[in-house]
């Protein structure tokens, strides 16, 4: 079990449909097995829910993320591993919320190459961006600026998800008992 100093935020980062919600509920399952305290936010729920007024502008997705990156570090303080899954498109927002952290937070850049990333297309959005339906998709007409300093990164394009989990999963148990 952990004890209540243990609190991390695992930021997973990467275009739609990259892999970062599949990443996160696999290794949220593993975690809650081996009895840690964890929770997840997940980037479209919290948008729906606390960020609903935003819009998909650079400030607004940044603001968006600085809220993401408040609740975490809250349940963080409570020794909560916290799983955030959020596109997270800008650099500078990830590294304000790293900075404001500290080695508490941990960034898995999930990388698949965006033809793959059309292929899976879970929500429709390359699609609806390609026919002009929508507009501010990142990697497409927004962009996508890939972590400069990631932890650890996950190919999801060549990996499998197990394969993936693990690489986390071995890298927070070196966090966790060091």
């Amino acid at each position: 079990m952990q004890n209540m100093t243990d609190g991390l935020i695992v930021w997973f980062t990467g275009l739609s449909s990259a892999g970062k919600t599949t990443l996160s509920n696999a290794i949220y399952e593993k975690l809650l097995l081996a009895g840690y305290r964890t929770e997840q936010l997940d980037g479209d729920i919290v948008r729906r829910h606390f960020s609903r007024g935003l819009g998909f502008s650079r400030d607004d997705r940044n603001e968006n993320i600085r809220r993401i990156g408040f609740v975490a570090e809250l349940l963080k303080r409570h020794g909560v591993i916290v799983l955030v899954s959020a596109i997270s498109p800008y650099r500078e927002a990830r590294d304000e919320v790293r900075s404001r952290i500290g080695e508490g937070f941990i960034e898995v850049f999930v990388n698949a190459p965006l033809n793959i990333c059309e292929g899976r297309d879970a929500k429709g959005l390359y699609k609806k961006a390609r026919a002009a339906l929508i507009h501010d998709v990142a990697g497409l007409d927004s962009p996508y600026e890939a972590p400069s300093r990631a932890e650890i990164e996950c190919r999801t394009d060549t990996e499998t998800v197990e394969q993936s989990t693990e690489k986390v999963l071995h890298y927070l148990k070196r966090r966790l008992s060091g």
